[in-house]
């Protein structure tokens, strides 16, 4: 755990999902190769899968974005058909039992809760991915809201959390995260960001300007226990 500055108990937590509280590889890479199956099957797609290290390097971005580096140039009807795929095929996975969030998440989470933080997901992914997280892991018991950039329709991380805090009346809130979106989007309004260095994909260049860097996730109760 690294410290980079001072910081005060915030009256909420906001967290990104996938690389932050959900180990998003257990079920996007088999969604990923049984998508692009699908794809060249349907005739959408010619050639090799594009290698997992592309997608997996996109986390964190729009899926506009994602699929602009995955798939570059591909037609809107292959885009549309890939983000069906791939959504449907993860939460079939989810619902299998594939799915695992990091190691001490949930107690984490309850713990803060317990202690009367309001916590919320920040994620640019779907809609209905990110509530079908929250919702096979029984997170929704914990959570004050989900918002995605799917629902809302936001461009960037920074827009979204920027109404997440207004439409919850928030001064004070912390975003946690393991993607440079999730810095920016901290520190774009006014906020602490506690950085995310556990998962296998990313570099820490990602994790520049955060105010705190953890290596596990249970050591933001250490964060937390040492705020002001």
């Amino acid at each position: 755990m690294h410290n980079q500055s001072v910081l005060h108990k915030p009256q909420a937590m906001m967290f990104d999902m996938d690389g932050t509280l959900f180990e998003t590889e257990t079920v996007l890479l088999p969604a990923y190769h049984r998508t692009f199956e699908q794809l060249r099957s349907e005739g959408l797609y010619e050639g090799e899968t594009p290698p997992e290290s592309i997608i997996l390097g996109s986390l964190g971005m729009l899926l506009e974005d994602i699929w602009a580096r995955v798939m570059p140039g591909a037609s809107r009807q292959t885009v549309d058909r890939a983000n069906e795929l791939l959504l449907e095929l993860q939460l079939q996975f989810m619902e299998e039992g594939l799915s695992r969030l990091y190691p001490h998440v949930e107690e984490t989470l309850e713990t803060l809760h317990a202690q009367g933080v309001r916590l919320f997901i920040a994620s640019n992914g779907l809609e209905g991915y990110v509530k079908g997280i929250t919702r096979v892991h029984q997170l929704d018991r914990l959570l004050d809201g989900v918002y995605s950039a799917g629902e809302y329709q936001t461009e960037t991380k920074t827009e979204l959390v920027r109404l997440l805090m207004e439409q919850h009346g928030l001064q004070s809130a912390w975003m946690v995260g393991d993607r440079s979106s999730d810095m920016e989007a901290g520190k774009g309004n006014g906020q602490p960001v506690i950085g995310c260095r556990y998962a296998d994909f990313g570099d820490d260049s990602e994790l520049a300007g955060a105010d705190v860097i953890i290596t596990s996730f249970e050591q933001l109760l250490d964060v937390f226990n040492k705020a002001k």
